[in-house]
């Protein structure tokens, strides 16, 4: 039996000629996956595979977006690591796209446009990560950095270095930022602890902690919101 791929099928069933006819939106997921993916296997075409991989993540591209090259190669038959590549940049550039200059479009105007600009690189990580975006008196962003990588429940904070990227950023404000990869958006004792020390030690060199921002998937829990930076 021959390989199955896009240049085999019916005119009408090939993603890419069917994009350029009737444009992007027309395509299904599926289909936009197998353009990526570029073929199938012996007993599949690429749609058929893609239609597999989206069942197993219940057609959810953010569960998709989670997955590693390593867990889509031994997880799919047909993916080998070239496909793997191919699927993770995709959804990388997608996730990007979102928070592509939103700090020089509109500059950061609330907790939404924060988790925003950080939604992208917090969202899909199995560990977590501290973040600080450092902000100068205009709202704008002056730089996004990442201060400690942790385990799956907790990450160390360096006060002192979050305070020396504020120093050498002549940033007036903080925003923190941090993950749980459980997608349980209750802050921790330490959590709470960390604000409150950070908040203490960055206003006695005159800049501000604007808001800690904790993001679990697709949604996110801001202490400012919540009136609670003033531990």
């Amino acid at each position: 039996m021959n390989k199955l791929s896009i240049k085999s099928w019916a005119e009408e069933d090939r993603p890419r000629e069917k994009m350029l006819r009737k444009g992007v939106p027309a395509l299904s997921d599926a289909e936009l996956l197998a353009i990526i993916l570029g073929s199938g296997n012996i007993n599949e075409s690429a749609v058929e595979l893609s239609q597999r991989i989206l069942h197993s993540v219940d057609n959810n591209l953010n569960t998709l977006g989670k997955l590693s090259i390593k867990e889509l190669i031994s997880g799919f038959k047909g993916v080998g690591e070239a496909k793997a590549v191919s699927v993770v940049a995709a959804l990388e550039l997608g996730k990007r796209r979102n928070s592509a200059d939103i700090s020089q479009r509109t500059g950061i105007r609330s907790s939404k446009d924060a988790f925003l600009l950080m939604h992208p690189v917090l969202c899909d990580l199995p560990h977590e990560e501290l973040w600080i975006a450092l902000m100068n008196r205009a709202g704008k962003v002056i730089e996004k950095t990442k201060i400690s990588r942790g385990g799956t429940a907790e990450t160390s904070a360096d006060i002192r270095l979050i305070l020396k990227a504020a120093i050498n950023g002549l940033a007036s404000g903080i925003i923190l930022f941090h993950n749980h990869p459980s997608g349980n958006l209750t802050p921790s004792v330490q959590d709470d602890l960390l604000t409150k020390r950070l908040r203490e030690s960055a206003k006695m060199m005159d800049i501000s902690l604007l808001d800690h921002i904790i993001i679990a998937d697709n949604s996110y829990y801001s202490y400012a919101d919540e009136d609670r930076l003033s531990l």
